[in-house]
């Protein structure tokens, strides 16, 4: 399966790791198809290292603060798969310690600084075009909408 994460600095392709992370892929799709990534911002923003969203804090007008929520329920990290490394590109599952990922997600700018998050983090898709709007988004930036393509 693929998707297409639609920002307001343009599109990215993704493809998602399905046979090594199959829980955390069927999540991510499942939130998607719901719209719950409609509307979020990028609320993390760190140069030559990753982009955040899926906080549902970071849609204009809630109170709670950004990098901070979730979808009402925690999910078990998948770290055993081959595609288990943060290069440039991959989407990746955030959490606040192992098994306690749920929307959050993260995408690595560059392999410079993510070999420390290989098997700590759960490596879920990777962007194979729009590499250009990775390096564009910018801490604020809003995700318009996640598409879905069945292959």
């Amino acid at each position: 399966m693929k998707g297409i994460i639609k920002t307001v600095k343009g599109d990215m392709l993704v493809t998602f790791f399905e046979k090594d992370a199959p829980k955390t892929v069927a999540n991510f799709i499942g939130l998607a198809q719901k719209g719950y990534y409609d509307g979020l911002a990028f609320h993390r923003v760190l140069p030559d290292f990753v982009i955040q969203g899926g906080c549902p804090n970071s849609r204009a007008g809630e109170k709670g603060m950004p990098g901070t929520g979730g979808p009402g329920y925690q999910i078990e990290c998948e770290l055993t798969g081959e595609n288990q490394y943060h290069d440039r590109g991959v989407l990746s599952m955030a959490h606040a310690g192992r098994n306690t990922g749920g929307s959050q997600f993260f995408v690595c700018h560059s392999r410079n600084n993510t070999s420390h998050l290989d098997r700590v983090h759960t490596c879920f898709g990777k962007v194979t075009e729009g590499f250009d709007v990775i390096d564009a988004i910018q801490q604020g930036d809003v995700i318009e909408a996640i598409e879905i393509i069945e292959d």
